[in-house]
């Protein structure tokens, strides 16, 4: 199509970053942070452009601005935005032609090589005068008063050094209508979420095994008094899988058995009976107001529930005789059960997300999530969110953010990559990923490389959980408390948000069979009785690990991460520096549970501000050991018998 002349630009802005998906989906930040605007500016001759980033935050009716600056060696203008509300922000560029500056390099280009710049200063003065003819009274006079001194000067001499004093280019900077205005042709966004979003330990608990009786149905109320221990090993969530009340028909039993026995409480993730829905709780657990008093316990320790969000049902869900639209049919009139072949959901039957009638579906699971706000849960982890349409999440979010900036999504996607991000780009605060199955050297450095130095760190937050009631990898069925130690460490400190779930403390590592990532006597089918002082646990180990996290700042952030070079592949180094890098941590890790290694670690000296002749102190934090380093080669030895990570700090000689 042919464009009219009148309408092609004077400038063009090629591109701003950052963004992502051509400016369609949001980055993400964290409150207080300082978002750096860049922009590719292009304007033919040799005019002085002026540029700026145009915010605007959810409390702000009007634009604020930040002037952009140019840098000549990197070829794009910048400029740093705050972020000081937790919403979504909108930012954009705007750049026009700087007359006056323009006019002032053209100026003292000519009088550096001698010339008569009469005809010049007339033009200066006829610029400084169009402005102040539509300027605000107080500053036309000022104006007015520089053109008249320029006219007056005494000689040619003065009447340059008036015209080229910097108050009256900033005058007339400000104040001047631009004519070649010219704003990105898009509004992007940035997330700000509270800092929570970036930095937090999560632990996983089922609340129906802490009965007072070991075996009994447990209670919120019972189950509060496990939290002052959850929050001594330096956990600040404490996830719970659903509360709801559960399915009767086609109940699992034991170990996924398909009949239940007596007693059997079944799976959680079968929500639904005759007692209620997905905005109920189970009676067994206690009541409304006993949940209530359980997220006021927790928060009491310092402690935030998040609480599970599954669109599933049993058949025995009150949706199931209200809403029969809102299922899947077979050709019989039975409603189909839920299954991922080879794995079956018997007790779970599968709702229709784009039934006849979906927009009324959706409403009520919005509704269901407020209902949850307003009980004080600011924090979703969500079940299989890649198995119900991007569209319905990327609605949803935004609905409940809109009322709700604070909340929390955590995504629960094991899924194809691209999906998986996708769901992070639409909306999802946080990401489970691919790192409980990332063993070996060559694995972690290039998934974390992946998350910390291409786009994806824009947008995707990992959550690295350690382990999950669905997920026992084989490292750690085999590879008995070492692999614990490790898996944990590696978990916390290469991400700012991880997770565990509850008996990883008590190295609890037995398959459903060989081959299974299911545990045996899985918590998910049955009421689990534990001694949390059996020997041997690692609670301590935990506490100390979550403690060196709250202290040292470097490790409260994602994409300052750094690999290192131990001369052995079984050993893995890196490191991560505060942003005012006062604070420098590395980690060293034998990855081998079985084996003590040593190696020669090779620093990357400009990463830790470290040369070939320095000499500093290494101090374990995990173990309070220090060592005298000097250069960027030095010993390590780690036997997983005693202790197979080092986490150092690195002070001053």
């Amino acid at each position: 199509m042919t464009k009219k002349i009148s309408s092609l630009p004077r400038i063009y802005i090629t591109e701003v970053r950052p963004q992502i998906s051509c400016g369609r989906m949001p980055i993400k930040r964290i409150v207080g942070d300082r978002l750096r605007v860049t922009a590719d500016i292009v304007k033919d001759g040799h005019d002085v452009l002026a540029a700026e980033v145009l915010y605007r935050t959810p409390a702000d009716e009007e634009w604020r601005t930040v002037p952009m600056s140019y840098s000549y060696d990197d070829d794009e203008w910048s400029a740093e935005v705050p972020l000081d509300v937790v919403g979504t922000t909108g930012y954009t560029v705007a750049v026009w032609t700087d007359a006056y500056r323009s006019w002032m390099q053209e100026l003292e280009r000519k009088v550096a090589v001698g010339r008569d710049v009469a005809s010049e200063l007339l033009e200066g003065i006829q610029i400084v005068e169009d402005v102040a003819s539509y300027s605000e009274p107080g500053i036309a006079e000022a104006l007015r008063n520089y053109a008249d001194r320029i006219r007056s000067a005494g000689s040619q001499q003065d009447q340059v050094r008036v015209a080229l004093d910097p108050e009256l280019a900033r005058l007339v900077s400000i104040y001047r209508r631009p004519d070649d205005l010219t704003t990105y042709e898009r509004t992007l966004e940035v997330v700000v979420d509270r800092e929570r979003a970036r930095f937090g330990a999560w632990y996983e608990m089922f609340p129906r095994s802490y009965g007072e009786r070991p075996g009994d149905h447990g209670t919120f109320r019972e189950a509060e008094r496990r939290l002052p221990a959850i929050r001594e090993m330096g956990f600040d969530v404490v996830y719970l899988p659903p509360i709801h009340p559960i399915g009767v028909t086609n109940r699992k039993g034991r170990n996924n058995a398909l009949v239940a026995q007596p007693g059997d409480p079944g799976s959680p993730w079968a929500i639904g009976n005759e007692a209620g829905g997905h905005d109920a709780v189970n009676p067994e657990l206690g009541t409304i107001e006993d949940f209530d008093h359980f997220v006021q316990a927790a928060r009491s320790v310092g402690l935030e529930v998040a609480l599970d969000f599954a669109i599933q049902t049993s058949p025995d869900h009150p949706y199931t005789r209200e809403h029969p639209e809102w299922f899947r049919h077979r050709p019989d009139g039975t409603i189909k059960y839920a299954e991922n072949p080879p794995k079956k959901y018997e007790d779970i039957v599968a709702i229709d997300m784009w039934c006849e009638g979906h927009e009324a579906l959706w409403e009520e699971l919005r509704r269901v999530l407020l209902h949850w706000i307003e009980h004080g849960v600011r924090i979703f982890r969500v079940d299989n969110p890649h198995t119900k349409p991007i569209a319905f999440w990327e609605w949803l979010i935004s609905e409940v953010r809109r009322e709700h900036p604070d909340v929390i999504f955590l995504s629960e996607a094991f899924t194809r990559p691209k999906r998986l991000q996708l769901l992070a780009k639409i909306g999802f605060t946080q990401s489970y990923t691919y790192f409980t199955w990332r063993n070996s050297r060559g694995e972690i450095e290039q998934y974390m490389t992946e998350l910390t130095r291409t786009e994806q760190a824009e947008y995707l937050r990992p959550n690295f959980f350690a382990n999950t009631p669905d997920i026992l990898t084989e490292y750690l069925q085999t590879g008995g408390r070492p692999a614990f130690k490790v898996r944990l460490a590696l978990a916390a400190t290469l991400s700012p948000s991880y997770g565990i779930y509850s008996g990883f403390e008590l190295i609890e590592n037995t398959p459903l069979h060989p081959g299974s990532e299911e545990y045996l006597d899985s918590e998910k089918y049955q009421i689990k009785v534990r001694d949390w002082n059996v020997p041997g646990n690692i609670s301590g180990y935990i506490a100390r690990v979550n403690e060196i996290r709250r202290e040292n700042r470097a490790l409260q952030l994602l994409t300052n991460l750094t690999f290192h070079y131990p001369d052995n592949p079984n050993l893995i180094g890196y490191s991560k520096v505060s942003e005012d890098g006062s604070n420098r941590i590395l980690v060293v890790a034998n990855l081998d549970p079985f084996s003590w290694h040593e190696a020669t670690v090779y620093l990357d000296g400009d990463a830790l501000g470290i040369g070939p002749s320095s000499s500093y102190v290494v101090h374990d934090l995990l173990t309070g050991a220090s060592y005298q380093w000097y250069g960027t080669a030095n010993y390590v030895k780690l036997d997983p018998a005693i202790e197979p990570v080092h986490i150092f700090r690195i002070e001053s000689a």
